[in-house]
């Protein structure tokens, strides 16, 4: 075995993405971005008459924004100092669902913001692209970090001995998600979170299973 392991989610675990959209489909496409709303496909409102846009419309306006505007992007508090705290111990690779067109844009974005790790695009589910860097790496423990409870549920089917931490870092987000079921633990803050995911690389061996 190896170096243990952080595989890390960015958008709202490293950097805001929600806030700096919404924003942004305000401003050039009178569109609201509804947070209160589950299911991301249905949050999309046209300002007007606040109807839902189509699914056709909604996923080329993400793209859009990833191609045009990941400058407005900020980083979550104490991001950048938990990784710097967790590089001194562990290997970091951020899992990041973004298409591989984008792979080099986001890689340039979080050197500009001083975060420079392994960056592996994807799309669906992200269990089997965990279990994959963990057979890569072979690490002696492995936190898997996300926002998003089916990226859990994911992991939790494929890399069952990854520790799951849920973490919606951006507060205006977060007041809306429920903790993920398949995950161990729920923090939403790094200054807290950096303790409890070092703890467990530190500890080495498997996460318990259900």
């Amino acid at each position: 075995m190896s170096r243990p392991l952080l595989i890390t989610d960015c958008d709202e675990v490293l950097l805001h993405m929600v806030t700096p959209f919404g924003a942004w489909l305000r401003e050039t496409h009178d569109v609201d971005f509804r947070l209160d709303r589950p299911y991301f496909h249905e949050a999309l409102v046209r300002r007007p008459d606040g109807e839902p846009l189509p699914p056709q419309e909604v996923w080329p306006l993400l793209d859009g924004f990833f191609a045009t505007e990941m400058h407005r992007q900020t980083l979550i508090p104490h991001a950048r100092e938990a990784l710097v705290r967790i590089g001194e111990i562990a290997d970091i690779v951020i899992l990041t669902n973004l298409r591989w067109h984008s792979h080099a844009g986001r890689v340039a974005q979080l050197a500009a913001l001083g975060i420079e790790h392994r960056v592996v695009c994807n799309q669906g589910g992200k269990g089997e692209p965990a279990a994959a860097l963990i057979a890569e790496l072979a690490p002696s423990a492995t936190v898997f970090v996300d926002d998003l409870a089916r990226h859990h549920e994911s992991v939790a089917d494929h890399a069952p001995e990854a520790w799951r931490l849920h973490m919606v870092a951006e507060p205006d987000l977060a007041r809306f998600v429920a903790p993920a079921p398949h995950a161990h633990a729920r923090i939403d803050d790094w200054a807290e979170a950096v303790d409890w995911v070092i703890a467990r690389l530190r500890a080495a061996g498997p996460a318990p299973r259900p």
